[in-house]
């Protein structure tokens, strides 16, 4: 792992991300000068829930699996892509960690002292309002995802799930899978054995998939089925 001070170069991305847009220039380059850059080898353990929350993460390339583990059972929460930011809410309430991190591949991560982020916070209004924000839509998130667990059956998550990639890769109806199928299956809250069943079932609506591919032949019929709710789904809501 390479340690070094934040490049200048960095600013312009970190800048633009709501949470920091806001900010005078003088605020932003206190927590700038306290920060510092890391490169990162795939699948390493970046936080620990528990632990204290000493930094807050800025993922500047790559990307990072948030976790969770209780009892020798363990299950993905979220992934962090670039350019975001992760944990914010244990930053500014100087809490433990409740998710585990770690990198999905070679990743460089921004860590911003949690002290001076409070700091910050305090003294500046527009990072003040950015940080309510930011974590009113975290709060959204989740009561979404809770949403997406309890009112819909495992195969009617993997049906939204695959529309929702669909839109995301440009409305194409074939596309590789984001995620492993062991680590999707964590996210969409089921067994492996359990995925490979639901992405069989599928089949009737439109769906065919090899390995990682994806082809939705019938995306009216698979959207019919999955009945996509913006209240459930859009992340812009």
């Amino acid at each position: 792992m390479v340690r070094l001070g934040m490049p200048e170069s960095d600013y312009p991305d970190i800048r633009e991300l709501h949470l920091f847009s806001e900010m005078a220039d003088e605020p932003f380059m206190t927590l700038m000068r306290g920060a510092y850059v890391q490169n990162f080898p795939p699948r390493i353990e970046l936080i620990t829930e528990g632990d204290s929350s000493d930094f807050l993460h800025i993922v500047l390339s790559g990307s990072v699996d948030l976790f969770s583990s209780w009892n020798g059972r363990e299950t993905s929460m979220a992934t962090a892509w670039p350019v975001s930011t992760f944990i914010l809410a244990a930053t500014i309430k100087d809490a433990p960690y409740l998710m585990s991190a770690r990198t999905l591949e070679k990743s460089r991560i921004a860590l911003v002292p949690s002290q001076d982020v409070r700091a910050v916070f305090d003294a500046d209004q527009g990072f003040a309002r950015a940080i309510v924000s930011e974590l009113a839509q975290c709060y959204r998130s989740v009561i979404k995802a809770q949403k997406d667990l309890k009112l819909r059956s495992s195969l009617e998550r993997l049906a939204n799930h695959l529309l929702q990639q669909q839109k995301h890769s440009g409305d194409v109806n074939e596309f590789d899978l984001q995620f492993e199928k062991r680590r999707l299956a964590s996210v969409l809250g089921m067994t492996p054995e359990n995925l490979s069943r639901a992405f069989k079932a599928l089949h009737p609506y439109g769906v065919e998939i090899d390995g990682s591919h994806v082809r939705i032949a019938d995306l009216g019929e698979l959207k019919r089925f999955a009945k996509p709710d913006p209240l459930i789904d859009d992340p812009s809501t």
